[in-house]
């Protein structure tokens, strides 16, 4: 059995690390090379970078940034974000990125899907999916697909979206509930639970931790292969070594 990850997320904005609740109200969380020093030293499994205002800007990833964090961690990183074409996956590897995150583009033009997988190997290309619940009646419906960092609706079904990218050839599914994010109320299990049981590739369940009994229960109940979270560890509310030793007590294989 494989076992579960666990990833702080550093969401950038005009250079620095930022959380915000449901994507909204961001504030400053520091400096992003010294954050993520801390986090390579908690030992982290991995760290995912997102400049979440690169593509409703219409602008590039910050890869001078890519670089500076790259060389001071050493863990497998992801990062994503203005990703227009194969040049921006290629130039963020060769600056340091293990993997890329694709979201906005994807949605565009699912065939970057297939001609990033082919060009670069599945295993380096995450799609990110960020969902929101849509009700009708207080019953939910389905989970509509944004992009733009949260900002504009698609027609896209997330479970729907989730099996397409997977057929496509991504090697990963980052997978984040808005109507969760930065809530601290646990994560979404049912969206969670819904493309977990839909796909075969890891999914990585993001939105809403807020303490380790979240982190178990997402990795258990709704089955992801990891968990990812933000403002939980940039406040220091809980440390990744903390979650670790829980999850191992409740019998969880991390790493």
């Amino acid at each position: 059995m494989l076992t579960k990850r666990i990833i702080p997320c550093l969401d950038i904005k005009d250079g620095r690390v930022v959380k915000g609740v449901k994507f909204e109200g961001l504030r400053d969380a520091g400096n992003p090379v010294e954050v993520a020093k801390v986090y390579d030293q908690q030992q982290a499994d991995e760290l995912v970078f997102l400049d979440i205002t690169a593509s409703y800007q219409k602008r590039k990833t910050l890869v001078s940034l890519v670089e500076k964090i790259a060389q001071n961690i050493f863990m497998p990183f992801t990062v994503g974000g203005g990703i227009t074409g194969l040049q921006d996956i290629r130039d963020l590897l060769n600056a340091g990125a293990d993997k890329v995150s694709i979201n906005t583009q994807a949605v565009k033009y699912p065939q970057l899907i297939s001609e990033a997988a082919g060009k670069f190997g599945s295993q380096c290309i995450v799609v990110a999916i960020d969902a929101k619940r849509i009700t009708t009646k207080s019953k939910c419906l389905k989970w509509q697909v944004f992009i733009h960092g949260g900002r504009t609706p698609t027609e896209l079904e997330a479970v729907e979206w989730a099996k397409e990218v997977a057929r496509l050839g991504a090697g990963e599914i980052l997978l984040t509930s808005i109507d969760a994010d930065g809530t601290k109320n646990g994560y979404d299990l049912e969206l969670t639970s819904a493309v977990t049981g839909a796909v075969s590739i890891p999914v990585i369940a993001s939105g809403g931790a807020g303490k380790k009994e979240h982190f178990y229960d997402v990795l258990t109940k709704a089955a992801a292969d990891a968990a990812l979270a933000a403002s939980l560890f940039h406040y220091q509310t809980l440390t990744i070594p903390e979650i670790k030793k829980y999850l191992r007590e409740k019998g969880v294989l991390v790493r």
